[in-house]
């Protein structure tokens, strides 16, 4: 059984100053400059998936130079936050004071209304990973995704719980390099700027 090395990049900056999960908003790729040493620093022959989340598309479409794309993958997209997709974190506070600040403060089956839990999204997120790896074992994946999707990764390849993974930050245009083989998950990378 090969390694098969996980590229993940979370996507441009949105400068959005509320919640933003399963809503698609566009990201800013104005940064030239930083696009360009993101993509010297990643592996040319990579197969290039995303989420299908406009965000992430086009941060990967900005990485695609000569890199076999894959079909954007709705199993890679952010958390659901359901209702409070586009709120404030103080609205959200005010709305919802005890489920707000279980959510964060203990992840895990705790869900927003008409969203998903820290365990719903880890599912989702796992399985697409695991497709992809069953489907490309062997090869090197740049996933572009997102702060949470990124950070259920983390989580298992520490084997740590959603509460001690939050601790890492997970920048825009960060890589995050994970490894699976037959030694199991493998972390390399978390957050590098390149």
């Amino acid at each position: 059984m090969d390694v098969t090395r996980l590229w993940w990049v979370r996507h441009g900056p949105t400068h959005e100053k509320t919640m933003v999960g399963w809503r698609d908003v566009p990201a800013d790729l104005s940064d030239t400059a930083t696009l360009a040493r993101l993509n010297a620093h990643l592996p040319a022959d990579a197969l290039l998936v995303s989420s299908d989340l406009i965000r992430a598309v086009a941060t990967a479409d900005a990485l695609a130079k000569g890199r076999q794309r894959l079909p954007h993958h709705p199993g890679l997209r952010e958390l659901h936050f359901g209702d409070w997709d586009g709120q404030t974190w103080d609205a959200v506070a005010n709305t919802h004071p005890e489920l707000s600040f279980a959510y964060w403060d203990d992840p895990g089956d705790h869900r927003p209304p008409n969203g998903e839990s820290w365990n719903d999204a880890a599912a989702r997120i796992n399985a697409a990973t695991d497709a992809l790896i069953a489907a490309h074992q062997g090869r090197d994946l740049i996933l572009v995704a997102h702060f949470g999707a990124i950070l259920t990764q983390v989580q298992r390849a520490l084997g740590s719980t959603a509460a001690e993974v939050f601790a890492h930050r997970i920048d825009n245009l960060s890589i995050t390099r994970i490894d699976h083989g037959p030694q199991g998950w493998q972390l390399g990378l978390i957050n590098h700027l390149p």
